[in-house]
């Protein structure tokens, strides 16, 4: 086993990969004002974004669900890496070699798992690539000529062959340093009778990257009449493949579709990349499977639900468009609401469309024609004959629970006026009536998944009016109140401690010197004690990424360690963020500290009465006269008495 990475290494890793260029391969990230960063959330659904990155800082926090950390929490979390694993992807990216405590470099052999397998399928496509060039690929590269695809556009897409023989990649691999057991798990090769064999055999193969660019599997094309499987064969679900997760040419379509605001959906690798050719490079496609659930997470963080958004479905004007434009009804109505159907004449996808007309009859294709509300219920109506009350009622039936499902009001209100005019019911009222009761009814069965209404996305409302997770308690922490936003000390506390991590050098030395104690937030001091672990807020002058490691690094549970992040990427209330804004913050948590100090020894005073000593009693008076003067001065004097 090869040993720890060499923490220089890690540092040199962190420093040398921006945060915000490793989120920016997964999804969109616009201004947000104080040198941040935002995007909708990649760990939870949400409508609006809560998600920040700080590039100065190397920091990711979403104020939604609480996630955080750096550039290795982020790919960890996002790839279900180890973190030795994540370390080494990006050192690999940023060309560093690593160092081992215990056992020199690391042969290629130790590296994690998912690694591995990238590594294996890259290799694998580098031989697919080679292999199109041979005699026997005569055939793969006649089937890309008659559909328009030349030399180039093959090597644009990375469109190889596989060799017909049971065990010509597989051999090839093997001698780069891969096991049988790395070529079974990788879904590249399969178990025969006598050992692994490859699983794809005299077929045109494409490569199917992810979002971040890694090759994590193949799809490959039937050539040859003796070939019993199927038309279209995919690699089998692995730790790095699941078709429901992974779009076809998503890693070429990602920075165009987040540019341009707009997605096409096609319906296989050809219609990519004919699309592409034809100068639609935000064509996309499904890998063996139908367009679902995490497909529309994966485009929604690129388009970033804003108001011009728009995704084109090219799927066929029958039963796939239908199905496609009712999953998106049921699940997500916002993503329905910005997508559209696109129908080719003759119903030619395309691929066959650029053959036959061009690539401007392709471009003139994915502009938005229908509605995808207008064509999902269009289907359903088209089914009964409207020209009947009973058929009228029936069309009226099926698509309503359809219309329902809307959660927006203003949205469905809208859809249900529009319905009454496909079925021919001349009273909109009836029909919007009709559509209200099912809603509500399928509410109060439980069927409504909206909760309760979302606060605003902006750090600041947000954390007015939510409570974020309660802090640390036991020996994790200290005791105390719980944390309350409403609470003027609290919010003051929540500010400095921003201050102490994103602007250090305006609080330091004066901030090191602040207890615990002077924090009534649980979590607060937690968060202030770990400052203090790290080496105090004097560590961060000049500002640098170290010190927040550091800070990171001395928090006690994962509870604190999101809240350190959280505090690091929050945008400030202030307008200037000044010395004179710190001195402010750093003035009313002291005095709000001498305050409570001063009416606890007060309070014990009068409990005791009579009972206390004199000694006692004269140091205690004495201690409330310097505290009172003390709090005196930092009225009047401000940061000067601190």
């Amino acid at each position: 086993m090869a040993g720890r990475i060499n923490d220089d290494d890690v540092k040199a890793v962190r420093d040398a990969v921006p945060i915000d260029a490793v989120v920016s391969e997964y999804l969109q990230l616009r201004n947000a004002g104080g040198g941040n960063l935002k995007g909708l959330c990649p760990f939870h659904d949400e409508k609006s974004p809560s998600f920040q990155v700080s590039p100065s800082k190397g920091l990711f926090h979403c104020f939604g669900c609480q996630e955080g950390g750096d550039t290795i929490a982020f790919v960890m979390k996002i790839d279900h890496l180890q973190f030795s694993e994540v370390v080494e992807r990006l050192a690999a990216k940023a060309g560093i070699t690593l160092r081992y405590e215990e056992g020199g470099y690391n042969p290629s052999h130790q590296r994690g798992e998912r690694i591995r397998l990238v590594e294996a399928h890259k290799a694998a496509a580098q031989f697919y690539v080679e292999q199109l060039d041979g005699p026997e690929a005569e055939i793969g590269r006649k089937f890309l000529a008659e559909r328009g695809f030349d030399q180039a556009a093959a090597a644009h897409f990375g469109v190889g062959y596989s060799p017909a023989g049971w065990d010509h990649l597989t051999r090839y691999l093997r001698g780069k340093g891969f096991s049988d057991k790395e070529l079974i798990a990788s879904g590249i090769s399969q178990d025969g009778r006598r050992g692994p064999i490859d699983r794809f055999r005299g077929r045109l193969m494409w490569p199917i990257s992810d979002t971040a660019g890694d090759i994590v599997g193949f799809g490959a094309r039937k050539l040859r009449d003796d070939d019993n499987g199927p038309k279209y064969l995919n690699t089998p679900e692995t730790a790095i493949y699941k078709k429901s997760q992974v779009l076809y040419g998503i890693d070429l379509a990602k920075k165009d579709i987040a540019k341009a605001s707009r997605a096409v959906v096609v319906e296989g690798y050809t219609d990519v990349m004919a699309c592409h050719l034809a100068g639609i490079t935000t064509a996309i496609a499904t890998c063996g499977t139908a367009f679902g659930g995490d497909h529309i997470k994966i485009l929604r963080r690129l388009l970033m639900d804003n108001g011009s958004a728009r995704v084109i479905f090219t799927f066929d004007g029958d039963a796939a468009g239908q199905k496609a434009a009712l999953r998106a009804f049921e699940d997500d109505q916002k993503f329905a609401a910005e997508t559209y159907i696109a129908i080719a004449p003759d119903n030619m996808d395309p691929c066959d469309l650029r053959l036959a007309k061009g690539d401007e009859a392709v471009r003139d294709l994915v502009e938005p024609r229908t509605p995808l509300f207008e064509f999902a219920l269009r289907q359903i109506v088209g089914r009964y004959d409207l020209e009947t009350p009973a058929g009228r009622a029936a069309a009226l039936d099926e698509a309503a629970p359809v219309v329902a499902k809307i959660k927006t009001g203003s949205v469905q209100r809208e859809v249900a006026v529009q319905l009454a005019g496909f079925v021919g019911i001349l009273d909109q009222e009836y029909v919007v009536h009709r559509v209200n009761q099912l809603a509500q009814w399928a509410r109060s069965r439980g069927g409504d998944q909206r909760g309760p209404a979302r606060p605003s996305s902006r750090a600041g409302a947000r954390h007015q009016q939510t409570q974020p997770p309660a802090g640390p308690t036991g020996p994790s922490g200290p005791s105390g109140p719980a944390l309350n936003l409403r609470s003027p000390a609290h919010r003051t506390e929540r500010e400095l401690l921003k201050l102490a991590l994103q602007k250090p050098a305006l609080v330091s030395p004066a901030f090191d010197a602040y207890g615990v104690d002077e924090f009534t937030a649980p979590p607060y001091a937690a968060v202030r004690q770990c400052i203090a672990e790290a080496g105090g807020a004097e560590l961060g002058v000049p500002e640098t990424r170290e010190y927040l490691v550091q800070v990171l690094d001395a928090t006690p549970n994962e509870s604190v360690r999101k809240l350190v992040t959280e505090l690091a990427v929050e945008v400030f209330h202030g307008k200037s963020i000044d010395e004179a804004y710190a001195g402010e913050h750093l003035v009313k948590v002291r005095l709000r500290a001498v305050d409570r100090r001063i009416g606890d020894v007060q309070g014990s005073l009068a409990r005791l009465g009579s009972n206390v000593a004199p000694d006692h009693l004269a140091a205690a008076q004495n201690e409330v006269w310097v505290l009172q003067q003390y709090a005196q001065s930092l009225r009047n004097s401000g940061a000067d008495a601190l």
